[in-house]
């Protein structure tokens, strides 16, 4: 069982701790038929990132300005569509003894303040205390920024942080940042993390001392 060792976790949310791929899958498949792209070359690219990001790789040639009203726009209609979120296998178990342990954690994620609120309670899931959601920073996914602010208000060394992620943008963002990164679910196995489990359910937290140890299989 191969083991990691941490001082600080860092969590992004959906496809991490949070299955929203129906929400994702209905709003992005309806924004590629509006501009005429295939629903399937979109999903490849939209997750882990902010919405206004996906759209430039998307639709290189149109104006950032019409990306950022769009995505506003966007966020407006995933926060509104709950149905079919649920919480990613283990992750109520796996938040609860981060709390309980008092191990350092914080959420990162591309969802903003409106968007992470309502999914984590769809989810039944508590927010960390510390979130770095889309207004936290200047960059999205895969830039390293809000996972190293994440560490930062931390106060723990990039080095020391574990990463959670699902996403190629978001491991891709997780390694810039010099951290290690466990890759959740299928999805995150193609893009080279350190370690990959199925779901939450293949993690043990054991804290210590000397910070934390990720059991994991």
């Amino acid at each position: 069982m191969p083991v990691l060792s941490a001082r600080a976790l860092l969590l992004d949310m959906d496809g991490t701790l949070v299955n929203s791929d129906a929400v994702v899958e209905r709003v992005w498949r309806r924004w590629a038929d509006r501009h005429g792209l295939d629903g399937d070359e979109v999903m490849q690219v939209v997750h882990g990132r902010q919405g206004h990001a996906s759209m430039a790789v998307l639709l290189p040639d149109r104006p950032m300005e019409q990306n950022h009203t769009d995505n506003a726009r966007m966020l407006a209609e995933e926060t509104a569509d709950l149905d079919g979120v649920v919480p990613v296998p283990g992750a109520p178990e796996f938040l609860a003894s981060l709390r309980a342990q008092g191990v350092p954690h914080a959420l990162v994620t591309s969802a903003d303040v409106a968007l992470s609120t309502a999914r984590m309670a769809a989810a039944g899931l508590e927010l960390p205390d510390l979130r770095i959601t889309a207004e936290s920073v200047g960059a999205s996914k895969p830039d390293p920024e809000g996972f190293l602010k994440g560490a930062a208000d931390l106060g723990v060394p990039a080095g020391e942080c574990v990463v959670f992620e699902d996403s190629g943008a978001g491991i891709a963002a997780g390694r810039s940042a010099g951290m290690r990164v466990v890759g959740v679910g299928a999805r995150a196995a193609a893009y080279g993390p350190d370690a990959v489990v199925r779901d939450l359910r293949e993690i043990r937290v054991e804290a210590g001392a000397d910070g934390v140890r990720l059991h994991i299989g």
